[in-house]
């Protein structure tokens, strides 16, 4: 399983990046950091900003340093709570995890229900959720399944590109 170290941000993360920069609160969190480019549109409107991502390369190389950076599967090794969380998701359908920025696993889903998963205990009562996926995962399912943990699920916003329609799901956490 290798990853690409050096993740730019890309049309995808622009298009979240779009609907995540009016939120405001005490606290968020971005799961899979990258390029750390959401993180910085974070740290700009909430008080407290964690990132995380699964490669410790790609959080101390970033171009733009954020401020609390940690090199963790998800949100596993986190025990505060986030008003709000935020993820792009690795959503394409792979047979092999070769690429963990991108491949999803079967259907585009085994990776993205393992965040989501990880993201529940994290987000606060009455928390938002957003995270995209693709047209080329199985979306419906994978909306099915985070509301199957719980969450109040809907699509925020559709762009269509070329050869695949990005999706923005938000999942509210109504407990």
């Amino acid at each position: 399983m290798q990853s690409n170290s050096r993740y730019n941000p890309a049309e995808d993360t622009f298009f979240l990046a779009d609907h995540i920069q009016d939120e405001k609160g005490q606290s968020a969190l971005e799961i899979g950091t990258g390029s750390g480019y959401l993180t910085k549109i974070l740290e700009k409107n909430f008080e407290l900003v964690v990132a995380t991502d699964i490669d410790y390369n790609t959080i101390s190389t970033q171009d733009a340093k954020i401020q609390n950076g940690i090199c963790c599967v998800g949100a596993d090794a986190l025990g505060a709570q986030f008003d709000f969380i935020v993820c792009n998701l690795p959503y394409l359908p792979s047979d092999d995890i070769v690429d963990r920025t991108i491949d999803g696993g079967r259907e585009g889903l085994e990776i993205p229900i393992q965040i989501i998963r990880s993201a529940k205990y994290r987000l606060k009562p009455g928390g938002k959720m957003l995270y995209l996926t693709s047209s080329l995962a199985n979306y419906t399912k994978l909306m099915r399944e985070t509301e199957l943990m719980g969450f109040d699920v809907k699509v925020l916003a559709k762009k269509k590109l070329f050869f695949e329609e990005l999706i923005i799901v938000q999942a509210m956490n109504n407990l």
